[in-house]
């Protein structure tokens, strides 16, 4: 998610994004880590030095889990057991070359990403990715908001003994305007600083930091009582790119044993819901507000040249290896508890038996469905009753697979931390780490579009442009109660978000990809020989790996037979930027002709 691996809200910088604007404080720190590391270069002993500086990454990595990212690991677990484990690898292998080309790019010049790419490179792109970072931190706000009314809903009240919120519109939107008044006040904090910011700050840090070493323990307690096998998780590290269009782990086989008219059904439904479940999960690895926030907050930062290595040291060890090994295990701890599993009511040949059921009704349209779709042009004139009775004694290998497609809600996704904790407590904690990420997470895109909004209307070191944009981000998340109202499906908004937030990911994997073969832009820091095949080929790799990923979403949301506008909407907007891409080449060949 683009709230993966962000500066907590104590570390982003606030005031000003220009690197002269640092407290003397803060520059005689730069100047001293810059010092260091040049001693560090002269006589050999960089990893040391790298060592030494980073360590706050891995902290920052391991306590920063987003929304998003818990979501579609979780989903991963779900619907393809340890099968995808390698889908989060691959994908935060190729966000961190990015990253990295990005990180040399902005130590090398000094310049303002927005402002150089629209001098040099294309106006079209730069304005894309300014735009795009834009609308990510708006819709991205809509799911944290959604996540804190789950947890506040569906965990935190029942560990008190109430029955949840009530989910009435009025109470929607209480906790809503409250939600928003809190995060604000936060990012005002901020602007202050000082020790309140701080501890607020941890206090975060420790909710997060709880869900995510629980994760831990359930993934070590499942492998010590053998409910895991290592060898199908090392299996599931190995890139499977069928999984894109057909079923994943288990799932696979069932389908694979049934009828042609149960496998025609069953992998249409499936792989709708498993393909935006992977896209959201290369989405959420590094997001492209991410893109737009890293280069302006080293410059805050007043980094340059010397901290090329570390920013790459840092974001290899200190967030990609965390992030791995979270993930991983919250795929594994989703894959015990839910990956082809049915409870006894589920399984039953009996419809009373099997209305029982607590997921029954998630399952019920799917397994109608099914039903008509046996039933052909007879299903017309076939009463319900039947058809249930026909549902009933459907093979259990297909209930199966229909309970994998439930969207679950936080409530039923924290049974993952029961083998460690228990019910209760699983609640309590779960509640309380999806609760802080999502809190976290909205202060953080809140304070992200201030940034981008200082460089959309070109003031950027204004605080009541800051504010606006802050402002707006805020509100577009607050509006998620009129956008996504059903009350068994809020958790899986952070998988929609994602899934749309993934096809604005190549526009600035693209540019960055340009920036760093241009000579304009870098001079004698552009990388020659070796060197540029190796970052090409990397930086290809992940440019490929994006656009394929867009494309499935595109294509998906374009087909979506639900809403038939969906289509002239998608390729309109496709066609309309590359037009506009296009022009702003042709534009900046002609001007350096003339020139």
């Amino acid at each position: 998610m683009p709230a993966d691996w962000i500066p907590t809200i104590s570390e982003v910088p606030f005031p000003s994004l220009i690197p002269n604007a640092m407290s003397d404080a803060s520059s005689n720190k730069v100047q001293s880590d810059r010092e260091l590391l040049q001693q560090a270069s002269e006589d050999g002993k960089l990893l040391g030095a790298y060592v030494k500086l980073s360590g706050p990454g891995w902290l920052q990595s391991a306590i920063t889990l987003g929304g998003g990212s818990l979501a579609g690991s979780l989903f991963l677990g779900v619907l393809g057991g340890t099968s995808m484990l390698w889908l989060q690898l691959v994908a935060i292998v190729l966000g961190v070359v990015m990253l990295s080309a990005i990180s040399y790019v902005t130590l090398s010049t000094g310049r303002r990403p927005f402002e150089a790419i629209n001098s040099e490179i294309n106006p079209a792109l730069g304005w894309g990715w300014l735009i795009a970072t834009i609308m990510a931190n708006m819709i991205f706000c809509m799911p944290q908001f959604s996540l804190c009314y789950d947890a506040l809903d569906k965990n935190l009240s029942t560990v008190v003994g109430a029955e949840g919120l009530g989910g009435s519109a009025g109470v929607k939107w209480t906790v809503t305007i409250m939600l928003f008044l809190a995060a604000g006040f936060v990012v005002l904090l901020n602007t202050r600083g000082g020790k309140a910011a701080k501890l607020f700050d941890l206090f975060l840090k420790a909710l997060i930091g709880l869900v995510v070493i629980c994760f831990f323990g359930v993934a070590i307690l499942l492998f010590v009582k053998g409910q895991i096998n290592l060898g199908e998780v090392v299996a599931g590290l190995v890139p499977d790119f069928t999984q894109f269009h057909k079923p994943a782990g288990d799932l696979r086989g069932l389908v694979d044993g049934l009828s042609q008219t149960g496998q025609d059904f069953w992998s249409g439904k499936l792989m709708g819901t498993q393909q935006s479940v992977m896209i959201a999960a290369i989405a959420t690895a590094v997001g492209i507000n991410m893109t737009f926030l890293l280069p302006y907050s080293m410059l805050a930062r007043g980094w340059d040249k010397p901290f090329r290595g570390l920013a790459r040291f840092d974001l290899s060890t200190g967030m990609a290896i965390p992030f791995v090994l979270v993930t991983s295990c919250v795929v594994v701890a989703a894959a015990a508890s839910f990956h082809n599993k049915i409870d006894a009511e589920l399984a039953s040949t009996d419809i009373a038996v099997m209305q029982t059921s607590p997921i029954y009704g998630g399952v019920e349209s799917n397994l109608l469905a099914r039903v008509d779709a046996e039933l052909g042009d007879a299903a017309a004139t076939t009463d319900e009753a039947a058809k249930l009775e026909m549902v009933a004694a459907l093979p259990e290998a297909e209930k199966r697979i229909a309970a994998a497609l439930v969207k679950r809600n936080a409530f039923q996704l924290s049974r993952t931390l029961a083998p460690l904790l228990g019910e209760t407590n699983a609640n309590l904690v779960f509640g309380l780490g999806v609760f802080g990420m999502g809190f976290s997470t909205i202060i953080i895109l809140m304070l992200i579009n201030g940034y981008a909004f200082r460089e959309l209307l070109g003031k950027p070191d204004s605080q009541s442009v800051f504010i606006a944009g802050v402002l707006v981000a805020g509100i577009s998340g607050a509006c998620w109660v009129w956008l996504w109202t059903d009350d068994d499906t809020r958790f899986w908004l952070a998988i929609f978000a994602s899934t749309f937030a993934v096809m604005l990911l190549p526009i600035a994997y693209f540019t960055f990809f340009l920036m760093m073969n241009s000579r304009r832009i870098l001079g004698d820091e552009k990388p020659t020989g070796a060197r540029m095949l190796g970052w090409n080929i990397m930086m290809g790799l992940a440019v490929i790996g994006a656009v394929a990923a867009a494309g499935v979403a595109m294509y998906g949301k374009a087909m979506d037979k639900n809403n038939p506008v969906a289509f002239y909407v998608v390729i309109g907007i496709f066609i309309v930027y590359s037009l506009a891409v296009v022009a702003g080449f042709l534009l900046k060949k002609s001007h350096a002709s003339q020139a």
